[in-house]
């Protein structure tokens, strides 16, 4: 079936002999079977849907050897009183896992000091200038966290001064792997490499708990408390919400004390929400009001605002970082506004690659977010920097943007870059431009002949009976959902629209209607001036709505509503 938005949907097949033992096997009812068989859970992410605790997870870092020698290496330094510096990278992540380490030194009162860097006038990572101005300090160790793993120059100045060096990261890395005195980052493949979809928090925080398990620091710090922190930063990176990751985030959303996490609290009290934690609010809240300082100049105010224990100085900041997250939408709103989208569809490219010499480089980002969630596309956006063009680039399941990436700078084609499946950044010269946008648009037709970006596909057709709170907490038993986990999709026929309303320019509410009469009321986001938004506010006739169901909560106030994806005539 063809949708008003262009796009190719039919229903996902299953083997029905496949459902049936899974239902028998598990106690599930077809619906969730059929899920779990499309998203091939293992057998502890089935465990989990009948039974939470199940949602426990062990540091299965404990016997690595990468992990045993980095926490030495710490240890070593701790007894040796030497001051150390932590280097983290300006988004989400690189601020988490910071505050995560920041937390802990200052638990054990050591010497310390943190680094984010500015992205106009350090750039992306380490490198031998960030060095000397961090030098200046007199760290032993500097521990780089979300950042690093291709910083070979860098890393031989540190040696050359004898200076100690931690990475750890789960950015692509090339051969020769700097030479630091430890390296955590599973894409190396020693052993670990089944773990690849953790974040840098992720890898900071089971690191962390095996070093206070052999430091033995004062037990007031709990370690535990601050998953919300490595929730955060997966959401944010990105990062499928499976497997330990999917444990992780059941874990933290059923027993997360927000009175014990102040800065998150403030965020919250900040925005006037009074509704628990969900991960759409760590995703599409909390997340870019942390990015905004890095994407405008203020690159440590998320670190400092994450690590902070005076609540004057968090609400200090967390005041500032939503005032800067204004001023970035006021800015993007104006890109946005100024891009051509029917030039783009009209050149039917599978990889959008767009340029606008004039964007703020720490929009560039968020610009080619919002144009991979428009087209469903990859998307990178390059901008102007310093005689040179930096790029930012957001993929579509499948399409491993990192290792593209990663395989351009191995044939030369950008000058620097990195990064992983979801997400990457890179710069290259005004004269590779042309043959960087042709290779990565092959390599999007090498990886499609094993993936099928194209279509796209419904979990199953339900009738308006099914628009129920019943229905929606039997699906509820696969959250929490996000990349990797996506909400179910549904097909609903027959359905009439009423009640249009615009919601801040840019997002439509309506009522559906079905012709026995039972009605919900739904949401399609970011769809004005977009051809869903045109036939919903236009459109009078019997539709067919592909959409999944949520609950939004406001104000302590539980409605479950449809999210729009599409809709078939």
């Amino acid at each position: 079936m063809i949708s008003v938005s262009n796009k190719e949907w039919s229903e996902r097949k299953f083997d029905d002999n496949l459902v049936d033992k899974c239902s028998q096997d598990n106690n599930f009812s077809r619906i969730i079977s059929k899920l779990v068989i499309s998203r091939k859970f293992n057998q502890e992410e089935i465990n989990t849907i009948n039974d939470l605790n199940d949602a426990d997870f062990s540091n299965v870092f404990k016997y690595n050897k990468d992990f045993i020698n980095s926490v030495d290496l710490v240890i070593k330094n701790v007894k040796n009183n030497s001051k150390i510096c932590i280097l983290g990278d300006y988004d989400v992540d690189g601020s988490c896992s910071t505050a995560l380490l920041i937390k802990f030194f200052k638990s054990i009162n050591h010497p310390f000091i943190f680094y984010i860097p500015d992205r106009v006038k350090d750039g992306y990572g380490p490198s031998v200038k960030l060095f000397r101005k961090i030098l200046k300090e007199f760290p032993k160790l500097i521990i780089m966290v979300d950042c690093g793993s291709n910083s070979n120059e860098a890393i031989n100045f540190l040696n050359e001064n004898k200076i100690d060096s931690l990475i750890i990261d789960h950015h692509q890395i090339n051969k020769p792997y700097p030479k630091a005195s430890s390296i955590i980052n599973p894409k190396k493949g020693k052993n670990y490499i089944e773990y690849d979809y953790l974040c840098a928090t992720s890898l900071t925080y089971f690191f962390l708990d095996l070093l206070i398990d052999k430091i033995k620091i004062n037990k007031n710090f709990q370690l535990k408390d601050y998953l919300i922190y490595v929730l955060l930063a997966t959401v944010c990176d990105v990062m499928p919400l499976r497997y330990i990751n999917r444990f992780i985030a059941i874990k933290t959303l059923n027993k997360f004390d927000l009175n014990k996490v102040i800065p998150i609290k403030k965020i919250y009290e900040c925005l006037d929400i009074n509704n628990k934690v969900s991960i759409n609010d760590l995703g599409y809240l909390i997340g870019p009001i942390l990015n905004a300082g890095g994407r405008l100049g203020k690159s440590n105010f998320a670190a400092k605002l994450l690590s902070s224990d005076n609540e004057d100085e968090i609400e200090i900041i967390t005041k500032k970082l939503v005032d800067l997250n204004q001023k970035r939408k006021n800015f993007e709103q104006r890109v946005l506004d100024n891009i051509n989208y029917k030039k783009i569809q009209k050149e039917e490219k599978n990889v959008i690659v767009y340029y606008d010499p004039t964007i703020n480089e720490g929009l560039i980002g968020i610009i080619a977010a919002r144009l991979n969630d428009f087209f469903n596309k990859p998307a990178i956006v390059l901008t102007n920097s310093n005689n040179i063009l930096k790029g930012s680039a957001r993929s579509i399941f499948g399409f491993d943007i990192g290792l593209v990436i990663k395989n351009a700078l191995d044939n030369k084609l950008i000058i620097q870059g990195g990064g992983h499946k979801m997400a990457a950044g890179f710069t290259v010269t005004k004269d590779n431009i042309i043959a960087f946008d042709k290779f990565i648009n092959i390599s999007y037709d090498k990886m499609s002949k094993n993936y099928d970006f194209k279509s796209f596909f419904y979990d199953s057709k339900l009738s308006s009976s099914g628009l129920n709170k019943i229905f929606n907490d039997e699906i509820n038993k696969l959250y929490p959902f996000g990349s990797g986990n996506p909400e179910p999709i549904f097909l609903f026929e027959q359905l009439r629209i009423s009640k249009v309303k615009i919601l801040k320019n840019k997002h439509i509410s309506n009522l559906f209607t079905s012709k026995d009469g039972f009605s919900i009321p739904s949401i399609s986001f970011n769809s004005i001036n977009e051809t869903v938004g045109e036939y919903l506010m236009n459109y009078k006739k019997e539709i067919n709505v592909i959409g999944f169901l949520k609950y939004n909560f406001w104000n302590n106030k539980k409605i479950l509503q449809l999210v729009v994806r599409d809709l078939i005539i």
